[in-house]
């Protein structure tokens, strides 16, 4: 009797929504007759409505109604590709969070590969940063729970926790025989979406950890800094976006624009007209046309590629590194009335070229791979002039009361390429 009854309120309900859809579509076709009724697929809602009785009726848990809704959702999202996914009322609000610059958690953006969760880049100083994980790096295990069978969104909530509570994550990790396991301690994550420094005279530094709401304003704002600091406007800058995930899409267009003087940025397309946009920059070169050196790895995506595709096609910058990440598509955050969203694949975005970064990534004008490098000791016994018995003393002076610091080289040795590169493009432009 149950059974009988729970069928007929299904039907019903399924019933009722097919029948709006019909009518919604007989408006749509009165108004617009070379628009073509879509099909509803009815056999596939009568399985959906089996497997959803079978599942009440014969699971070995009892099993809300609520619940099995929202899998039947999550599946039907997240099957679709690694980046749409359902994001119930909790994970909605962390998701906003998250783009203004503050949130809980290991800081760390993943997507799913094979089963696997698989690490985009860490988030700088973060307690996944300082831990060592790294972009590629594939999240096998969980506190010793495997992650195979899990959603995206199951792994992100493991992850989630109370601040100063600990993590096992176990990882795989390229050129490395065995599993390796980190212990990370999770905390509130504040994102300083860019940080800026003077390399040297005339040469400045900025890094982009990630593309926040307000990071075209920031960025902006460091270089003026650094140009108060260098005492006149700089040679040139090397704009760091290693391990940088993306973020939000306006404040790519908004770093680019800092940049160009009214040009094509991106632009979308999808299936729907509202998709389809394109973005330009505005009057203004906050560098005054000074060379940029852009350094990018693999673990820089979507929003990092929308501003090195522009500024490589516009050739207002060189790029090097490795070859990007190669995410080229859009999602779009849609609000349910249940307070949860869906984010959602709706388009596709290109370089003003009309490149499509997707699945391919933006190849760099410059290929440096990372390496180790080893400093060879300087032989103590050459003698210098310095040495030489009777010699002329510097009227500067010897020592020029400058600290000594760490060589770049020793520190970063992809920045000091990358220095060397834009000393070269700004000697090139005398």
């Amino acid at each position: 009797m149950f059974k009988a009854m729970l069928k007929h309120k299904l039907w019903l309900a399924m019933g009722v929504v097919i029948g709006a859809a019909g009518a919604i579509t007989g408006q749509v076709m009165a108004e617009k007759n070379s628009v073509a009724q879509p099909v509803i697929p009815v056999e596939e809602l009568r399985a959906f409505v089996s497997v959803y009785d079978r599942i009440k009726q014969t699971y070995v848990e009892d099993t809300s109604d609520s619940e099995i809704i929202e899998k039947a959702i999550e599946g039907m999202v997240s099957s679709l590709d690694p980046h749409s996914s359902y994001l119930p009322p909790k994970n909605f609000k962390d998701m906003q969070v998250s783009t203004h610059g503050e949130f809980g958690g290991l800081g760390i953006e993943v997507t799913m590969e094979d089963g696997f969760v698989k690490v985009v880049a860490p988030i700088d100083d973060t307690p996944a940063f300082e831990a060592g994980v790294k972009a590629g790096d594939m999240i096998i295990r969980l506190d010793g729970k495997t992650v195979k069978g899990m959603t995206l969104n199951d792994a992100v909530n493991v992850m989630r926790g109370k601040p100063q509570t600990d993590i096992e994550v176990t990882i795989m990790r390229k050129g490395e025989d065995a599993p390796i396991k980190i212990v990370i301690t999770r905390d509130i994550i504040k994102i300083r979406s860019v940080k800026a420094r003077m390399l040297e005279k005339n040469y400045g530094y900025v890094r982009i950890s990630q593309f926040q709401v307000p990071t075209g304003d920031q960025l902006v704002a460091k270089i003026k800094s650094l140009k108060e600091e260098n005492g006149s406007d700089l040679k040139g800058i090397v704009l760091d976006l290693r391990n940088n995930p993306g973020g939000v899409l306006t404040a790519s267009v908004d770093v680019v624009d800092a940049f160009l003087d009214e040009a094509k940025v991106v632009y979308t397309e999808g299936r729907i007209p509202d998709s389809d946009e394109e973005f330009y920059a505005k009057d203004g070169d906050v560098l005054n046309g000074a060379p940029i050196v852009v350094l990018m790895n693999g673990g820089s995506a979507s929003a990092s590629e929308i501003v090195a595709g522009a500024l490589q096609d516009h050739k207002r910058a060189v790029i090097v590194g490795q070859k990007s990440f190669g995410k080229g598509s859009v999602q779009t955050i849609m609000p349910l009335s249940n307070g949860a969203a869906i984010k959602l694949t709706t388009a596709r975005y290109f370089t003003p070229n009309g490149r499509s970064i997707q699945a391919q990534g933006i190849e760099p004008d410059i290929v440096l791979e990372p390496v180790k490098v080893e400093r060879i000791e300087q032989n103590d016994l050459m003698v210098k002039e310095k040495d030489l018995e009777g010699h002329l003393d510097n009227p500067s002076g010897e020592d020029d009361g400058k600290a000594k610091t760490t060589p770049l080289i020793d520190e970063d040795y992809e920045l000091y390429q990358a220095l060397n590169t834009l000393k070269a493009l700004s000697l090139s432009r005398r």
